[in-house]
């Protein structure tokens, strides 16, 4: 049997066999610290493969770089021994739910879902933390111990990773930042699917900056758009300019979307709205609600007058003209020209020669068939909102419409989706409030980092004592709000959601220099797990390893009161009892799981170790067992 490695993968062994299948002339052996032979690459010789001409020296070039961006490289690819368990009476329908809410540090969190969730995700939506001076935001650090981040800050988990202020008289304002911004996107882009997408919310401060990461991240050429929105300020009447004429008011945030690869968005229909036709602006193009108004910009290409009106059916059958275009003519024609030639034939663009104004009373868009984002009206949407089940909690989350339009324009109705900044969890109310409206079965998975909540706020006296509770609260009440909402779909509609909990390894560090070994030191090598972890801890780490999803059924039986679990369904059967016997062994290997694990010690005696590979051989041979 296989002994299961119980970490994460190292991403710099991945990224050198990368290069080894290219290059491998540039692979050399060396030695490790321990006297281990490892390979590693020789960037010279690497840097001569990509050149046209003899390097000999570094060249001036067009390059982004800060201090400690190497350190920020080598955090994104360095393994960890960290696991994630499951917190049941913290969790809603755990037994059936497909939704996480995961508290740890989202590094760390991001490193263990990596290797079993790399390309499942499709849109991934992060609201990080805004780096205005005083707003707290990740802190990693290679030299400091966790008794230290205890003696110097309150704020701190298990990995010993804490929250600092990042004031701006501090001399690494931008630089903190973006060390602790750059390997959380590095590790993300992996788990994007090949038509995923993220969705990035920013202020001023770092847009540029978050622009230039995402750019060598994703690649400039997934740039697919940013959008403003405006910034909530319950001081509607405030002054144009700052007291003292510091600076111009800002009013906005943004969003900007990379692509995994290029892709189509889908359209975006939104009906009347008796709030729009009463305001003076939009007075007049709102008169039918069966007939949302919407703009369709085809690469540049608009009229020169007027406003396009279109029903649900014409515009869907637009698309198809369009598609038919790309496919058929854009060769041979432009598309004025195509639209030209084609006339009231094709119902391709229709002008409306009663709109007033090129752009009052647009909303909706769609997008065109190269996937990039056309013009749509997101400063109509304010950034934050608060809504009934943030009352009391959390002051001016993220405004679930705003996020609901993200994700009903880049989703399918079975997607993943990611937001390891969750804060209140808006991200998750807006999955659910989209399922209940489309029918979907849309799955989220929130990530926390347990940030203390302040002493002073109405959600620490109402004993939230941080920001993990308050979203696990947030989702319970969204989940009650939307259920009520729409009561012909409450049956089906997945508001449940499964707690885990980021922590070190369930696995002993035993591993000592022979001089080093007692006699008293002996049992830790027949007992290799750590005293105060469970049958289900060892279960969600072994899931993580084996590719097992982690929202996963999970089946529990026993066998001569030995509690097998079975998960997804045979894809993985497992048993962390001691002395197992013949008879045990045989129900596991007759469920014919596709891998089977046991603890290293868990053999009643010789004889069942002995039988134990006959067995599976005669039940069930295709499996493959590991050991613990």
């Amino acid at each position: 049997m296989e002994k299961l490695k119980m970490q994460t993968n190292n991403g710099i062994v991945s990224n050198i066999k990368k290069i080894s299948s290219l290059f491998p002339n540039c692979i050399v052996e060396t030695v490790d610290d321990n006297g281990n032979s490892i390979f590693s690459v020789d960037f010279d010789i690497l840097r001569q493969e990509l050149s046209p001409e003899i390097v000999e020296g570094r060249d001036e070039r067009y390059q982004f770089v800060w201090p400690d961006k190497k350190k920020a490289i080598l955090l994104a690819n360095a393994p960890i021994n960290a696991t994630l368990r499951p917190c049941k009476d913290r969790s809603k329908d755990f037994d059936n739910t497909e939704n996480l809410y995961i508290e740890g540090d989202n590094l760390d969190v991001l490193k263990c879902l990596k290797e079993t969730y790399m390309g499942k995700v499709k849109v991934i939506y992060i609201d990080p933390p805004y780096n205005t001076g005083s707003d707290f935001v990740y802190h990693d650090d290679f030299s400091k111990s966790a008794e230290d981040y205890l003696a110097n800050s309150g704020q701190y988990d298990a990995q010993g990773n804490r929250l600092v202020a990042n004031t701006e008289s501090n001399g690494r304002f931008h630089t903190d930042w973006l060390n602790m911004i750059y390997p959380r996107l590095k590790v993300a882009r992996d788990l994007l699917s090949e038509d995923g997408a993220i969705f990035i919310s920013i202020s001023e401060e770092e847009i540029e900056n978050m622009k230039k990461v995402c750019n060598e991240i994703f690649g400039e050429d997934r740039f697919a758009n940013s959008f403003i929105t405006r910034r909530y300020d319950k001081n509607l009447n405030r002054q144009f300019m700052d007291q003292g004429l510091k600076s111009f008011n800002i009013g906005f945030e943004y969003i900007l979307c990379y692509t995994k690869n290029r892709f189509l968005f889908k359209p975006i229909f939104k009906a009347a709205s008796e709030e729009r036709s009463s305001c003076g602006y939009w007075k007049g193009f709102w008169n039918d609600a069966d007939r949302p108004t919407m703009r369709y910009d085809i690469l540049g290409f608009t009229p020169k007058t007027g406003q396009w009106k279109w029903s649900k059916d014409v515009a869907y059958e637009a698309i198809e003209n369009y598609k038919e275009y790309i496919e058929n003519f854009s060769e041979k024609m432009t598309i004025e020209e195509y639209w030209l030639q084609t006339g009231k034939t094709k119902k391709f663009i229709r002008k409306n020669p009663n709109g007033k104004g090129k752009n009052a009373g647009v909303e909706n868009w769609i997008a065109p068939t190269d996937g990039i984002l056309r013009n749509t009206n997101w400063t109509d949407i304010l950034t934050s909102k608060n809504d009934k089940s943030t009352q009391g909690l959390f002051d001016f989350p993220k405004n679930v419409d705003l996020i609901k339009l993200v994700l009903e324009a880049s989703t399918d109705k079975d997607s993943i989706i990611l937001d390891f900044f969750s804060g209140s969890a808006t991200t998750a109310h807006a999955v659910m409030q989209l399922n209940a409206e489309d029918g979907g079965k849309r799955k989220f998975i929130m990530v926390q980092i347990p940030e203390l909540t302040n002493e002073k706020s109405d959600a620490y006296k109402a004993n939230y004592k941080n920001i993990c509770e308050i979203g696990e609260e947030r989702i319970r009440r969204a989940g009650i709000a939307i259920k009520e909402e729409f009561p012909q779909n409450a049956q089906k509609l997945d508001t449940g959601f499964r707690v885990l909990k980021l922590d070190s390894s369930n696995m002993l560090d035993v591993y000592y220099a022979p001089s080093e070994i007692n006699q008293a030191m002996l049992s830790l090598f027949t007992n290799n797990v750590k005293e105060d972890r469970t049958s289900e801890d060892l279960l969600f780490q072994v899931m993580l390893e084996l590719g097992a999803t982690l929202d996963s059924k999970i089946e529990v039986s026993k066998v001569e009161d030995k509690k097998i679990f079975n998960v997804g369904q045979g894809y993985l059967v497992a048993c962390f009892e001691k002395n197992v016997n013949d008879n045990v062994i045989t129900k596991i290997a007759q469920m014919q799981p596709l891998y089977a694990v046991l603890r290293d010690n868990s053999m009643a005696d010789d004889s069942t170790a002995t039988n134990f590979e006959q067995i599976f051989k005669t039940f069930s041979p295709t499996t493959t067992c590991k050991v613990l």
